[in-house]
């Protein structure tokens, strides 16, 4: 659910005590490990920590205008999310998280990068305060454009293949009908 609130404590005091509580603890270990090249704010109706155009002036490539997101915050309807695009960008940061979780004895309910967790308990803090100190701003930005720059290379491979394909056909219907 996505919030209007215009700053995080305004979206902070818009919750029940009780999830309140829960976010204020993760937004804390958050801050505690997080960056000093990353800023915290509202973001995708949310609280967004991300890192500023004055670090990375391109932005995020869906709305260059916004900051590029590196993990967020939320109350949804069913649970609260925490989200990292970095264990999302990164294969080995999501094997370190899911390996910490096992050892905290907790269990992950995760999608691509969002953790998902009804009660504060359902996390191990230390592995979260640990999965944002170890992405750096310049690491992430690195991380963010390889992938990009793979992600395009990797689109435009498609868009080539399929470009032949349609001429293949051509070719084969040109025949057919002669």
């Amino acid at each position: 659910m996505q919030s209007k609130a215009a700053s995080v404590s305004q979206y902070l005091a818009q919750l029940p005590a009780e999830r309140r509580a829960a976010l204020t603890a993760v937004r804390a270990v958050i801050l505690e490990n997080l960056g000093r090249d990353y800023e915290e704010g509202m973001q995708y109706g949310m609280i967004g920590y991300y890192v500023p155009h004055r670090v990375f002036p391109a932005g995020y490539h869906c709305d260059p205008d916004e900051p590029l997101p590196f993990a967020g915050l939320a109350s949804q309807k069913n649970h609260m999310a925490l989200y990292l695009m970095s264990v999302y960008f990164d294969a080995e940061e999501a094997r370190r998280l899911r390996e910490q979780f096992a050892q905290a004895g907790k269990k992950l309910d995760m999608g691509k990068s969002c953790i998902r967790f009804r009660k504060l308990e359902d996390l191990p803090l230390p592995a979260i305060g640990t999965a944002i100190r170890r992405v750096p701003a310049k690491k992430y930005v690195a991380l963010y454009t390889a992938l990009l720059a793979t992600s395009k290379t990797a689109r435009a491979k498609r868009a080539s293949g399929s470009r032949k394909k349609t001429s293949t056909k051509k070719t084969a219907t040109s025949r057919t009908r002669n």
